[in-house]
């Protein structure tokens, strides 16, 4: 196989193991160390005690999802220099210990937002979506962030009070629980006053400002990852729009092509997570994934089915509003063109992005959402399966 097989493992608290992970074809993990808090230094010890149970287990630890970013570093406060001498010294560990890819976001205060992490499809299966009737709803009568109203058209604030209206107690606590998740695979979740609070940390910082503080990130650990030999790879907003009056600054392709140029080198990369950008209606993935081939340091392949209005709903990996076939063939193509560079690091790792909870998974009596495993098994063997079907069309990499 051309892209290299991974797959998100939550470290040993995941409900999958890894012995699991092998029978469903997948070669690489993907995984972070979680138990570390954000900000700290990864030590050289902790890396290769979670790398040996990897190993150990007949695997590789083939990305790093995620070293997180501190808020710190994302709104420049007092102590943001010392979180990225932390961030640079985790980097030199992780360089140490053989890992040359580092998957990350910037953004504010929340990585990912759904309004239903459990919807049901009409086979029973179970799904995410994002329905901006019920997020406004939340922010207008649930957070009650101020100056939320001018954000909205009168047309959405009346069906956000006529949905909340109709909300039943356990359905708000419901809604509510779902947005203020934090990583997902966490168990944690915030309240929703120190949720305002930390919303309140950025009313002085708009997107540009936030890229600035991006570029100047990047300034800084890019000579580091160079220097490691770490390709890294930061994963565009999910949505890929503005919320709660923070601002999103990886969402569309001019923004990308801003970042690689802010830091013009082969270690500064993207995620392309057809699913996070794909969310969005104004994103073609496949002429993204044409333009930023060379930049692509790591793949998560999701489908999603969208509308203009900001509804988006996660669907089986070959359905949906992705064209997964033109983005597979772009990908492989790329993977060729290094390849008869005679790039060493030519092949690209890539992942199933979430996968619909169905069958056994159901009655488990804990699955973070997304990321049950018949579901991803489900998305691997799809994608592998028209992964060969290109190959045999555009020649064997």
């Amino acid at each position: 196989m051309a892209l290299e097989q991974t797959w998100r493992w939550y470290g040993p608290k995941d409900p999958i193991t890894l012995a699991e992970i092998r029978q469903t074809g997948a070669t690489g993990i993907v995984t972070a160390l979680h138990h570390i808090p954000i900000g700290e230094v990864w030590s050289v010890e902790e890396i290769k005690k979670r790398k040996n149970i990897i190993e150990n287990a007949g695997l590789k630890w083939s990305v790093v999802e995620s070293v997180p970013v501190h808020e710190d570093i994302k709104k420049q406060n007092d102590s943001f220099k010392h979180y990225i001498k932390n961030y640079t010294d985790t980097l030199r560990n992780l360089g140490e210990c053989g890992i040359q890819t580092v998957c990350y976001n910037f953004m504010p205060v929340l990585d990912w937002s759904r309004t239903n992490v459990k919807h049901e499809n009409e086979d029973g299966s179970f799904n995410s979506l994002f329905d901006p009737i019920a997020f406004a709803a939340f922010e207008l009568f649930i957070l009650k962030r101020p100056g939320a109203d001018i954000h909205y058209p009168d047309e959405i604030k009346q069906k956000a009070d006529v949905y909340y209206k109709g909300l039943e107690l356990s359905e708000i606590e419901e809604l509510t629980s779902t947005i203020l998740q934090e990583l997902p695979g966490s168990e944690d979740s915030f309240s929703l006053k120190n949720f305002q609070a930390l919303i309140n940390e950025y009313k002085e910082i708009d997107a540009l400002k936030l890229k600035k503080h991006l570029y100047y990130f990047l300034e800084e650990i890019i000579p580091i990852a160079e220097k490691t030999g770490i390709r890294m790879a930061i994963h565009p907003d999910d949505p890929p729009w503005p919320v709660l009056g923070l601002p999103r600054i990886v969402s569309t392709i001019d923004d990308i092509l801003g970042i690689i140029k802010a830091v013009n080198s082969p270690f500064n990369g993207i995620t392309l997570c057809t699913g996070s950008l794909g969310s969005g209606h104004f994103n073609d993935l496949v002429d993204i994934t044409k333009t930023i081939a060379s930049r692509i340091n790591f793949v998560h392949l999701r489908n999603v089915f969208r509308d203009d209005s900001g509804y988006f709903m996660e669907e089986n990996h070959l359905n949906g509003d992705i064209d997964m076939y033109g983005v597979m063939k772009e990908l492989l193509l790329e993977e060729l063109r290094r390849k008869n560079e005679g790039r060493s690091d030519w092949q690209l790792p890539m992942r199933p992005d979430h996968g619909h909870l169905m069958l056994d998974d159901i009655q488990k009596a804990k699955t973070y959402p997304g990321y049950s495993l018949i579901g991803r098994m489900k998305g691997l063997a799809e994608l592998r399966g028209l992964e060969i079907g290109i190959e045999r069309s555009i020649g064997n990499l």
